[in-house]
């Protein structure tokens, strides 16, 4: 059989809601909403871990991060780890991940030093923009070394002794204030931003393919829209922040807000930079579905796009992503369009998934045996295809959230439980746990989240009868 080619399009900190196509009607991406057109969507796609490192580990081993031991960042992923690639490398696949892969801690590194493989046969590995010596910089240095001075968006506190000490004659500029609280210009050109880069790079991979028989595996991992929300004039200038929503919050956290803490203006800049991010995101979606198309790889290639996690965006009082890992954390867009396998494309699949279902799904597809360490399961791609679950897990360090279709469950180390009733009006920012008519629904849910937990047992296959 012909194998089809996988393009993954990744972004870092995208919410659910961040697209046009899920209903947004505040924020420009008409790329990405047409490839949902041309696809499938999944509305409930949620992710195994709040943060980067673990969550992207989990989407590419098809695996829960507690089977991976990997509950938190800053733990480097083993070199040995059965990757995707590695999965795919024996049925003929060449393997690239251009831009951001985090499976390495980044700021106690040298990023001019080789980089673990883990099954990809090319890397251009940049996991932050502009922060380190890393193909980014020399991507930059190689077209216009003056643009070397905007490339940094902030250095970020843990490497600022690690370079000092490693490269202290490090001439590129660092912005002082790491995360304003606002949407900032990208100071130098639109085309040499890191999503720039990546779009780039991605183009030219699918470029050198061109008349090569073996399939490929490209993921194209974006920073952005991960904060500091700084995105080129254009894309801003595409968004009146007076115009923009902003999150809603019950009267005693509007209380709690009041003065210049995530005041309305600052909660607005905040949503301005970060469409912007998006937007700037979805026009070189669109630059690298154009160069899939021109290279004639359209037909037989399953693109994904998706993101490792969300962001807080100014809820529960809030940036950035981590626990208690609620829907704007843990959902996240998932489109795939294979115009070969996807029957009546345009349609949403509104059943409960996981980022673990990816992988087995992509190997079904290619027709490659799934492995039985496998935890994920079969992604519902046919119309009509039945629920594969009924609710999403999250796991925490010290923590597991399981997400249903009314409730948000949390269980904690220390065995306290919380649980928000998500028909109430701002449900999510209150614990009814230990509201007694309650009491019923959370023994159904904390037996719910047993099972769930038990299903993740992997007990190793047997050789012989015992």
């Amino acid at each position: 059989m012909k194998r089809p080619n996988i393009l993954v399009l990744y972004t870092d900190q995208q919410r659910w809601d961040a697209l046009g196509t899920a209903g947004n009607p505040h924020i420009r991406t008409p790329n990405l909403d047409r490839l949902a057109e041309d696809g499938l969507r999944f509305d409930r796609f949620y992710v195994q871990n709040p943060v980067c490192m673990p969550s992207r580990y989990s989407f590419l081993t098809g695996q829960y991060c507690s089977t991976l031991r990997v509950l938190d960042n800053g733990v480097p992923v083993p070199e040995d780890a059965p990757t995707l690639p590695l999965l795919l490398r024996p049925y003929g696949y060449a393997c690239a991940n251009i831009g951001k892969l985090h499976f390495l801690p980044h700021a106690n590194r040298d990023h001019r030093s080789a980089h673990p493989s883990y099954g990809f046969d090319h890397l251009e590995i940049s996991d932050e923009p502009g922060c380190y010596e890393d193909a980014y910089r020399a991507w930059i240095r190689a077209r216009n070394p003056d643009e070397l001075a905007f490339a940094s968006l902030g250095l970020p506190p843990a490497a600022t002794e690690f370079e000092t000490v490693v490269r202290p004659g490090d001439r590129v500029p660092h912005p002082k204030e790491r995360f304003p609280k606002c949407a900032q210009a990208y100071r130098g050109a639109s085309d040499f931003t890191h999503s720039a880069f990546v779009a780039e790079q991605t183009i030219e991979y699918l470029r050198q393919r061109r008349g090569q028989k073996n399939p490929f595996l490209c993921i194209a991992g974006f920073y952005s829209p991960h904060s500091p929300w700084v995105a080129p004039q254009e894309f801003l200038d595409l968004y009146d922040p007076a115009t923009l929503p902003i999150a809603e919050f019950p009267e005693g956290m509007s209380r709690e807000r009041g003065g210049h803490v995530y005041s309305d203006e600052e909660l607005r800049g905040a949503v301005h930079g970060y469409y912007a991010m998006c937007s700037e995101v979805d026009h070189h979606v669109g630059r690298i579905l154009h160069a899939l198309e021109q290279c004639g790889f359209s037909e037989d290639t399953i693109v994904i796009f998706t993101s490792d996690h969300g962001e807080f965006l100014g809820e529960y009082l809030n940036y950035g992503k981590g626990y208690p890992s609620p829907d704007c954390i843990a959902r996240v867009p998932c489109i795939m369009r294979w115009p070969r396998g996807i029957q009546e494309p345009g349609r949403v699949c509104p059943h409960f998934v996981e980022a673990v279902d990816m992988l087995p799904t992509l190997l079904g597809c290619a027709g490659i045996p799934i492995p039985r360490h496998i935890q994920g399961k079969a992604l519902p791609l046919a119309p009509g295809a039945p629920a594969t679950r009924e609710s999403a897990l999250t796991e925490m360090r010290g923590a597991r959230s399981l997400h249903t279709n009314c409730y948000h469950y949390l269980v904690r180390q220390n065995g306290t439980e919380v649980l928000y009733d998500l028909d109430r009006p701002h449900g999510q920012y209150e614990d009814v746990a230990g509201e007694a008519r309650y009491q019923g629904l959370l023994a159904e849910l904390r037996l719910a989240m047993l099972q769930r937990l038990l299903a993740l047992e992997d007990h190793a296959p047997r050789t012989v009868q015992y």
